[in-house]
């Protein structure tokens, strides 16, 4: 029969199962195939902390979001448009993320009495009127793969485990994605065992050919490429565009990379991305702690390399004394905090923004510590570099705050040219450095950075100590005078100080220039505060938004950038500790817009509260007329 073809400019689709179902390879491959057409994309994984979560449970659910568009989009999307659930648990997990009218795509096969039960549901939706205002289709994907792959004598349950790349062949065929992509990946993934291979295979076309020919599904939806800007574009995600980003850094300042590591969720992907870059003179160490891992990279940078540890917010608490000893010992040292729920092991898989306060104040002593923060998986390749660079020019370390949402999610990158770089210059002390008969100072400082010399240990003429205990001004012997201590105390604070200097001016982006509200943001909040600001935009009203990458120290002019807006709204994944830090140090009446959820921030909910805010300030009424997830530009 013939098939109508409707032009969409976005879908969101999730994917929803069991944690053994393969949601997250489904949705990746979808991603991937998006990534391949030229479409924008935003990404949100999901699932469970537990390694064997209880199956058919809705604690055991595991999902993967994908918003595709054919402009630029910021965010995975606040409601499904297509929920694909292979369970009862994955459907009650997420029916009450969709809005009415949402397509609904079930597997009938694990609808069963036993399934329903711990699910919850005391009975069939299925079969009563419960889902009546979305757009259900209930196909048996199970039963149809099972059928497809059986010539390749397979066994019942490796046989069904092929009904994702079934489901995935569906989706490819109703948003017309290219298949090329995944049969190769198919292909590699399981060259080794060709059953499995070629049943995996079998049961993608399948799928496609079932969506191509069956009276089930009569539409086929196009959404074309989005229009880019030229360049060389991959998938990325966060914690691989940060391993790059070490690796650039490593590049442009000639230093090798030394990461010491212990593994932890959702860290634990930078350690097994960088450990494949042994070419690039990268070292990593698996450790046995959080301590040991510490410890060894600033034993690193002591040796000359660019130490780096990565981590997330129970391993920050580990290594705080020794991130102090690197502040006493003035070496570079980059620490990567990929921020989860907490407090305590917490929220392993979910994502949060709650460790900014951990990271300006959580060790003992005054040790202050830059701050650099990325704002989108993309962007944690800049921010790689931009950490590695306050670290080795002004000798310190330096904490750089991703999350659980930028690490696992994913979006188009344009990959950068090399000369546009920056070039990182460690300028290791040398003995020519020194007037004739004169003693190596390791506490000497440059006059513009405040930094110390780096010398590394064994160079002639150079020979020195350095340690945990407070040092003389310029010698670096060990010292107990108080004025020295104080002394030291604040040229450590200045030199951190400093670097405000190195920084460009904020981009303020308020287009109209008479907004009287400024919403300010860090990190992964970018996307819903951007998508929420285009809501309100298009809606006719104006309102201003600046980013933060830079939050120890804060960027010379914000203080000026606060004073010139009437109402200031800061949201944040936590309890408001970016506000507390505003108006502690601006005087500013800073507006919290926080939640703890373990989800990104939603944009609908954020354009409602930035609207009743231009609705006091500017003393009108404000009416947000519904408008698409994400309007363009």
């Amino acid at each position: 029969m013939a098939k109508q073809v409707r032009q969409l400019d976005r879908v969101i689709i999730r994917f929803a199962g069991d944690s053994g179902d393969g949601m997250q390879l489904t949705g990746d491959r979808f991603t991937q195939e998006s990534a391949a057409f030229g479409n924008d994309l935003v990404t949100l994984p999901n699932f469970p902390a537990e390694i064997r979560a209880p199956q058919g449970t809705i604690p055991g659910v595991s999902s993967f979001q994908v918003h595709f568009a054919d402009h630029d989009i910021l965010t995975a999307g606040d409601s499904p448009d297509v929920l694909v659930a292979m369970n009862p648990a994955a459907l009650k997990a997420n029916l009450g993320d969709l809005n009415k009218g949402a397509a609904i795509i079930v597997d009938t096969h694990d609808f069963t009495a036993r399934n329903l039960t711990k699910a919850g549901y005391a009975e069939n939706p299925l079969e009563d009127d419960s889902l009546a205002e979305f757009d259900l289709h209930k196909v048996d994907l199970t039963g149809m793969t099972v059928e497809a792959v059986k010539e390749f004598g397979l066994s019942r349950k490796d046989a069904a485990r092929a009904k994702n790349m079934f489901a995935l062949g569906l989706l490819s065929w109703m948003y017309g994605r290219p298949t090329e992509t995944t049969v190769e990946f198919l292909s590699k993934k399981f060259a080794k065992v060709p059953d499995i291979r070629d049943a995996n295979i079998t049961a993608f076309k399948m799928g496609w050919n079932f969506g191509e020919t069956t009276e089930t599904f009569i539409v086929q939806y196009e959404v074309k490429p989005a229009a880019m800007p030229p360049g060389v574009y991959r998938n990325i995600s966060g914690n691989l565009a940060l391993a790059y980003g070490l690796v650039a850094a490593s590049v442009q300042s000639g230093l090798p990379v030394f990461l010491g590591s212990y593994p932890i969720t959702p860290a634990s992907d930078i350690l097994h991305e960088l450990s494949k870059h042994k070419s690039f003179g990268v070292t990593t160490f698996q450790a046995e702690d959080e301590i040991a891992g510490v410890g060894a990279a600033i034993g690193a940078s002591f040796a000359g390399h660019l130490g780096v540890t990565t981590t997330s917010g129970p391993g920050i608490a580990l290594k705080g004394e020794a991130i102090g000893l690197a502040v006493m010992t003035e070496l570079p040292l980059l620490v990567v905090n990929v921020q989860r729920g907490g407090p305590s092991t917490g929220l392993p898989t979910k994502t949060e923004q709650s460790d900014l306060l951990q990271a300006m104040f959580g060790r003992n002593g005054e040790a202050p510590v830059p701050i650099v923060a990325p704002q989108s998986p993309g962007d944690c390749f800049n921010a790689a570099v931009e950490a590695a660079r306050i670290a080795i020019t002004y000798r310190t370390p330096v904490m750089l705050l991703s999350d659980g949402y930028l690490a696992n999610g994913s979006e188009p990158w344009s990959i950068p040219d090399v000369a546009d770089l920056p070039v990182i210059e460690p300028n290791f002390a040398t003995a020519d450095d020194l007037a004739e008969g004169e003693e190596f100072a390791p506490y000497k400082r440059d006059e513009a950075t405040l930094a110390r010399p780096w010398a590394i240990p064994g160079t002639p003429g150079l020979e020195h100590r350095i340690g945990g205990l407070e040092k003389g001004a310029g010698h670096g012997n060990i010292s107990y005078d108080p004025a020295n201590h104080d002394l030291m105390v604040r040229t450590r604070q200045a030199k951190v100080d400093a670097i405000a200097d190195s920084l460009p001016p904020l981009e303020v982006d308020d287009p109209s220039g008479a907004a009287k509200v400024l919403v300010i943001g860090w990190g992964s909040t970018y996307g819903p505060i951007g998508a929420g600001i285009r809501r309100v935009r298009k809606a006719g009203y104006h309102v201003a938004q600046v980013h933060l990458r830079h939050l120890n120290p804060f960027p010379k002019d914000l203080g000026d950038i606060l004073a010139r807006y009437d109402k200031v709204l800061v949201p944040e994944m936590n309890l408001g500790q970016l506000s507390l830090l505003l108006r502690g140090k601006y005087l500013v009446d800073a507006i919290g817009y926080n939640q703890v959820r373990g989800l990104p921030l939603k944009a609908a909910e954020l354009a409602g509260v930035i609207g009743d805010l231009v609705s006091e300030a500017e003393g009108i009424e404000v009416d947000l007329t519904p408008v698409p997830q994400e309007a363009s530009k």
